[in-house]
């Protein structure tokens, strides 16, 4: 199950109808994951915890605040997310997508949905307010930001309700800025899904797991081995790269483990080139699977993150979200993510959130069988696969953690 929030707030934005386009030979799925591969990796960098992200959930975020961007603040958000304004094919992909994400289908459960919540009397321009609704189906309502409890309340309810009750919480009464706080952008998506081969439950047991400082703990462990069953697989010298489907086939998982107890050099060298290399290089293979069971819960604050990877210029007193109001008065204050995710017999539950938190702006195949034994840090990521884009991206130090 994979519900997966984004909320963003601004506080002025202007008149913006301009449409993106992507940049260079990428495909706009491309631009999703090829983003998702860059903030993932400024987030392990010297950090040894279990990550867990929506990179899709970040990106839609930030293109919905990228639609009021302008001059060099649009120049500096198009470098970081790969797309270019000016062009309605972006548009029309965001549109399909969201169509796509929002169909009905008796395999599985999925769903996407966004909102802008407004204070009260502040005038958003028409054109800003039709590209949101006509490409994000995202609706404008008045809120009472004087209120910041209140106001938190309201929005935190739509997360729950849109995510099945698995993000909650996700703004605090003191992430609204009564006398800053303009605009909050939100975003969600759920996602429920079954393995299209379970695991059964009789078969998980202990077994030991060796983290990133080696160091070993039991953790229940899940497994498939001695079947007829047959599972997409590649591997490279120093990576196995195995595909889990989830019932339908729409969508599945996939997870890259490390051949040796060295996660990070694997993160730090994949790209979205690599993966869609190694996915094209994918055979059906009969292997033995032991994959632990595991519960992560992450929250982040992406400003810094966001800064590293060159996008400053919406964070600093010279940007220009003007697309959204005509006036050049807000900058982005921070970006929150909040994620969940839980990886049983079954299947998989996960949620995501994001919050952009913009203020008023002072200016100034062998015989033998193969054996997949996830015993140690390893990445994995769940893709929508009729259109390629990633949907979360994690990885794996200690499940028990």
């Amino acid at each position: 199950m994979d519900p997966l929030q984004i909320l963003l707030t601004i506080d002025q934005i202007s008149d913006n109808d301009e449409t993106p386009i992507i940049v260079g030979n990428n495909s706009f799925k491309d631009a999703v994951n090829t983003f998702a591969f860059d903030i993932f990796k400024q987030l392990k960098n010297n950090n040894d915890d279990n990550i867990f992200i929506s990179p899709y959930s970040i990106f839609v975020a930030l293109a919905m605040t990228y639609e009021g961007a302008k001059g060099e603040t649009a120049d500096n958000m198009t470098e970081v997310l790969s797309v270019e304004q000016d062009n309605k094919s972006f548009h029309n992909y965001m549109k399909n997508l969201y169509d796509t994400l929002n169909k009905q289908n008796e395999n599985y459960d999925i769903s996407t949905a966004n909102a802008l919540w407004v204070k009260e009397n502040f005038k958003l321009l028409q054109e800003y307010l039709k590209v949101i609704q006509d490409y994000y189906g995202g609706d404008a309502t008045e809120i009472d930001f004087s209120n910041p409890q209140e106001s938190a309340d309201i929005i935190n309810q739509w997360v729950e309700d849109h995510t099945n009750g698995l993000i909650k919480d996700l703004l605090t009464a003191d992430a609204i800025n009564p006398s800053l706080t303009r605009l909050i952008l939100t975003n969600a998506i759920y996602f429920k899904g079954i393995w299209k081969i379970q695991f059964d439950p009789d078969n998980t047991s202990d077994r030991d797991f060796e983290t990133s400082s080696e160091e070993s703990v039991q953790v229940p462990t899940m497994n498939l081995i001695d079947t007829d069953d047959v599972f997409n697989y590649t591997e490279t010298t120093d990576l196995q790269i195995l595909e889990l489907p989830y019932t339908g086939d729409d969508l599945s998982m996939i997870i890259l483990l490390p051949k040796k107890n060295d996660i990070s050099s694997i993160i730090e060298s994949i790209d979205n080139e690599k993966l869609s290399e190694w996915k094209k290089s994918m055979v059906e293979t009969s292997l033995d699977i032991y994959l632990p069971k595991f519960t992560v819960e992450t929250k982040y604050k992406l400003k810094n993150y966001l800064i590293q990877l060159g996008m400053d210029v919406p964070f600093s007193q010279f940007a220009d979200f003007s697309g959204i109001t005509g006036n050049k008065d807000l900058h982005i204050a921070e970006v929150i993510h909040k994620a969940f995710i839980d990886v049983n017999e079954e299947g998989t539950e996960a949620a995501a959130a994001t919050a952009v938190m913009m203020e008023t702006t002072s200016h100034g195949g062998s015989s033998t069988r193969i054996v997949f034994d996830c015993y140690h840090p390893f990445m994995y990521l769940i893709q929508h696969k009729q259109t390629g884009t990633i949907l979360f991206m994690g990885s794996i130090n200690n499940p028990l953690d």
